[in-house]
């Protein structure tokens, strides 16, 4: 009757603890179709997908380089949509690795480079805004989630409101997103031009 007891609890243990880790992954109250399309894509994104552009964001003191260097990924379905009706289709997903960077004096001068992997920005594009109300990760017609390190499934992003539409709120004109860095999208937007 001990042992069996004994077992009884370490599978309910188990099971709370899972339970609970399976909603941590998914986020707070998203509805399952909500859940499964907001994750970093499958790691051959950066050889399959298209670079849109790269932003570097400056060091505290400009005199030391950029502190972070962010390069912004898209699938070629989404660059080929953008570029014929310049907004964003349905499902698109933007990915931005944001990268801590290493400085040095090169023979072209002072440069910054991207060092080690800092995380990953995810954004899709939710154009009639299904998924909104669902989470606190959907809204403004985006999902929105940052995973940290190599995370592709875990992100720290509580509430998009609170921790991403700060930065992305200036680019509301742009759908929220910073396109007159992305050469490729510019060239097919007339607002850029």
């Amino acid at each position: 009757m001990k042992k069996r007891l004994v077992t009884v609890l370490l599978v309910g243990i188990v099971s709370v603890g899972a339970a609970a880790a399976q909603s941590t992954i998914e986020g707070a109250g998203a509805a399952p179709e909500a859940r499964s399309l907001l994750h970093v894509p499958a790691a051959n994104f950066r050889e399959e997908w298209i670079v849109l552009g790269a932003f570097s964001v400056r060091a505290d003191n400009a005199e030391d380089g950029a502190k972070q260097l962010h390069v912004v990924y898209a699938a070629p379905a989404t660059v080929a949509a953008y570029r014929k009706t310049a907004t964003f289709p349905d499902g698109a997903v933007l990915v931005k690795e944001v990268f801590a960077t290493k400085t040095k004096d090169l023979t072209t001068g002072t440069v910054s480079y991207a060092d080690r992997l800092a995380g990953r920005f995810v954004m899709v594009k939710d154009g009639n805004n299904r998924h909104a109300g669902t989470s606190p990760l959907w809204g403004d017609g985006w999902g929105w989630a940052f995973y940290e390190g190599a995370e592709t499934r875990k992100t720290v992003t509580t509430d998009y409101r609170r921790d991403c539409l700060g930065c992305h709120e200036p680019a509301r004109g742009q759908d929220l997103v910073y396109v007159q860095g992305y050469p490729i999208l510019k060239d097919a937007d007339p607002a850029m031009k």
